[in-house]
């Protein structure tokens, strides 16, 4: 489990469809669970080099289907977040690393003192579970839907999380990663039984 509190970002060194390498500043190990831009994948080898710490994952055909890991090119930023332990803060709110859909951005709109606001269309997957106010994860970043208008939905970013996170990064037509709330995800699950 995460929550969507982006501590570091990676560089994509290499991505062979089925594996990708990163580059990362801390220390991982084999073993470990890291959202690399919200997918929840498992560190195969990890080592120190004399550019920060070399973690290899190995991807499945499901995760190259549902995210947009398979399209990264080597150079990409990708932000990092290792899973929780229970002693650790929640932060933002409770993220799988389990991708529901892969949505789009449509338009950032600039706003007073390097704030921004951006407008993203998302999947049916995602966007029947959004509310006003409410939580998604896009690329592994926790973040508040502001307005909502049935698919599309917009994020207020502040320059903190534009700077900490590769969010600053997006253009219009950019592919993202999203996953919706657990939490509404099984309200609604039981609500239809």
């Amino acid at each position: 489990m995460f929550s969507g509190i982006i501590k570091e970002q990676g560089t994509i060194v290499l991505n062979l469809g089925k594996r990708i390498d990163i580059i990362k500043p801390s220390i991982t190990r084999s073993g470990d669970s890291i959202a690399v831009n919200g997918v929840c994948l498992t560190a195969v080898t990890a080592k120190k080099t004399n550019k920060g710490v070399l973690v290899r994952f190995d991807l499945s055909e499901e995760t190259l289907q549902k995210t947009t890991l398979g399209d990264y090119k080597t150079g990409t930023k990708v932000n990092l977040e290792e899973a929780l332990s229970l002693k650790d803060s929640l932060g933002g709110h409770i993220v799988q690393g389990h991708v529901d859909g892969v949505g789009k951005v449509l338009k950032i709109v600039p706003q007073k003192e390097g704030m921004k606001t951006i407008w993203f269309e998302a999947p049916k997957t995602v966007a029947d579970f959004l509310v006003e106010k409410g939580s998604v994860a896009i690329d592994g970043v926790s973040l508040t839907v502001v307005n909502l208008q049935k698919t599309k939905f917009s994020v207020a970013f502040i320059p903190f999380t534009l700077e900490w996170t590769n969010m600053g990064q997006l253009k219009p037509g950019n592919r993202v990663n999203m996953e919706a709330d657990v939490i509404g995800k099984y309200v609604l699950k039981y609500i239809k039984k």
